[in-house]
């Protein structure tokens, strides 16, 4: 068996999206960060623009934990999306000013920035991200599922009051799952960006590796799976990933990949596997059926689980699973 390095996701967009590369004339390219609150959509709307998913989503807050990269290229323009995690306003333990740290270190250092809230609402934590926005940054305001409000007329008066807390570029009502507002979003953020060579290869997708997204997907199975009962504080770290080239011709290759779920308490642990193993037996199989989907792969994932009680105090072992 050999080992290999795990490769980046470069698949083929989505047909509905827009349409892909041509090179002719002068390209543009730029780095557009999406920020805002947990549980606004952030990583769905990331989704939506890539035309493939690699951002994991769930009705869990604080789902997304890492600066994740999508690349898009539409005719000459390359767009290069920074998914941040939400900004935490409590629990201020080691792995969420590790989520804060990457926040900051992505807003000032971008050509444009999406700031996402729900269409009709702001609160508290919306204002503690707004905060963070510099002056010279254009950012648009990215007013995100749409399709939860009654008539869009019924957001104007909002819409007057978010202009008076921040001289936003431009307002954008939206849905990220609504294909036209996607396509509409992408000429929008095209003249923000400046003329220059593209980034990345014109079908690249991510800068993350496929280990990465293995790790992420289990955990993206694990809470919705558990829903509510789990603690957001659990976790996933990859001990194998292994790549084998088709036996054959024709054949799809092997990867072979062994994952410990990290929980902080026992009684967690009994949760995580469930009656008899069958949860975490579902969580290796649905992870396993999206893994092979995504990777064009034959997939083999054995799942272990572990307790680490208050790793997420901890700034070493925060570091250590991988928070920057």
């Amino acid at each position: 068996m050999k080992s290999q390095t795990p490769q980046t996701v470069a698949v083929a967009p989505d047909a509905e999206a827009p349409t892909v590369p041509k090179t002719d004339g002068p390209t543009r390219c730029g780095l557009i960060a999406i920020v805002g609150k947990p549980n606004v959509g952030k990583s769905t709307l990331l989704n939506a623009l890539v035309g493939q998913k690699i951002s994991i989503t769930s009705r869990k807050a604080q789902t997304t934990r890492h600066r994740i990269t999508g690349v898009r290229t539409v005719d000459s323009t390359q767009y290069v999306f920074v998914d941040t995690p939400g900004f935490q306003t409590r629990h201020g333990n080691a792995l969420n000013r590790s989520l804060n740290k990457s926040v900051l270190g992505v807003v000032k250092d971008v050509d444009l920035v999406l700031f996402v809230v729900e269409a009709g609402v702001f609160n508290q934590a919306d204002g503690k991200v707004l905060d963070l926005l510099s002056k010279d940054v254009p950012a648009l305001l990215i007013a995100n599922k749409l399709d939860q409000v009654g008539q869009r007329a019924d957001i104007a008066p909002w819409l007057q009051e978010m202009q008076q807390r921040h001289a936003f570029a431009e307002f954008v009502p939206m849905s990220g799952k609504n294909a036209k507002d996607v396509a509409r979003l992408f000429r929008i953020c095209e003249k923000y960006l400046p003329e220059q060579p593209w980034f990345h290869a014109q079908d690249e997708l991510t800068d993350r590796s496929e280990k990465f997204l293995a790790s992420e997907l289990v955990r993206e199975k694990l809470f919705r799976l558990t829903g509510d009962e789990l603690p957001y504080t659990s976790t996933v770290v990859i001990d194998k990933f292994e790549e084998e080239p088709p036996a054959r011709k024709g054949q799809k290759r092997l990867l072979r990949i062994a994952a410990t779920i990290i929980v902080e308490r026992d009684s967690h642990k009994a949760m995580v596997i469930g009656d008899k193993g069958e949860r975490i037996k579902r969580i290796g199989t649905e992870t396993r059926v999206e893994l092979e989907n995504l990777m064009d792969a034959k997939v083999f994932i054995e799942l272990w689980v572990k307790v680490r009680s208050g790793w997420a105090d901890d700034e070493a072992r925060v570091r250590s699973f991988g928070y920057d």
